[in-house]
């Protein structure tokens, strides 16, 4: 009897510790934003088919969330951020990463293609692609801008969850695109001014490391504005109503407040830094939802 609960223990220890290894915060805001592009399209899809192609996409994310550890473990080891990820705390070798990584990647791509689309797996297949070759092992450690071309693997979410309803791409779901696309270098800038020992023990060139924290500050605030005219356009588009628009125009502003006092700010920056960090996920989170009731009103 002690042996079976003991036995069941570990299995759910190393279910967990997979688990954890996809990232499972980051999976949850690709999925959310993924069916925010499915729900805002057009076109409608049956339950089941919606259901089990947002989970192909969800082993996708995840599957990306697993290499990305297996290629950093060594750097994760050095930041007391990520210090405890199952690789670097032995919970899981790299090598089971690596095959986890790999074998849920082919997996989610194919279930894509067959409950969904040609196009929408493609897409899944050229995101984890981006985020784990392009960004993770070749822009990370060689530029400063790793984050904003390296975004473009976290904005694709909604563009796939519109094509799995409609089988193409227009406008509207670009729009989505480019508002993650914009919003990701100010959130993950706002926290690297935070955890600036944390990067520059794992020799990563992230912006403050490299170019200091006044020039960081600056980028925030210009992607800030950049973000507010950007996330008005599905409006101006006429996408979206005033639902939305006013929505946009509330947070947008407080967003590009709070970015403003960073800037001004030249005793406490982490302090706003991580004011800005906070706010940006709820932002996010809250623009998306917009978009979802406006849509559906």
């Amino acid at each position: 009897m002690t042996q079976r609960i003991l036995s069941n223990n570990t299995l759910l220890f190393n279910i967990n510790s997979f688990y954890q290894l996809m990232k499972p915060r980051v999976m949850s805001l690709v999925i959310f934003t993924c069916v925010v592009g499915l729900i805002a399209a057009p076109v409608q899809v049956g339950f089941i088919s919606s259901a089990l192609s947002l989970c192909a996409v969800a082993l996708g994310a995840g599957a990306a969330g697993a290499l990305n550890m297996w290629y950093e473990s060594d750097l994760d080891a050095l930041m007391k951020r990520t210090c405890l990820r199952p690789i670097p705390t032995g919970k899981v070798s790299k090598n089971q990463a690596l095959i986890f990584g790999l074998t849920t990647s082919f997996i989610s791509v194919i279930a894509l293609y067959y409950f969904s689309n040609l196009l929408s797996a493609v897409m899944l297949a050229i995101t984890i692609l981006f985020y784990v070759v392009i960004y993770t092992m070749w822009l990370k450690k060689l530029t400063p801008q790793n984050i904003v071309i390296g975004g473009a693997a976290g904005a694709f979410p909604p563009i796939i969850g519109w094509t799995i309803a409609t089988g193409n791409i227009t406008l509207e779901p670009i729009l989505y695109f480019l508002i993650i696309f914009f919003w990701t270098p100010s959130h993950f800038w706002a926290l690297s001014l935070y955890k600036t020992e944390d990067y520059n023990n794992a020799n990563i060139p992230m912006l403050p490391v490299v170019a200091g924290i006044k020039i960081t500050k600056v980028n925030i605030f210009v992607y800030g504005l950049i973000l507010y005219i950007i996330s008005l356009t599905p409006y101006y588009f006429g996408y979206l109503g005033l639902i939305y628009f006013s929505t946009c125009l509330i947070l947008g502003s407080y967003y590009v407040y709070l970015c403003y006092k960073l800037l001004i700010e030249t005793v406490d920056e982490n302090k706003f830094a991580k004011k800005i960090f906070i706010y940006s996920i709820l932002y996010l989170f809250l623009i998306f939802i917009a978009i979802l009731i406006d849509g559906i009103i």
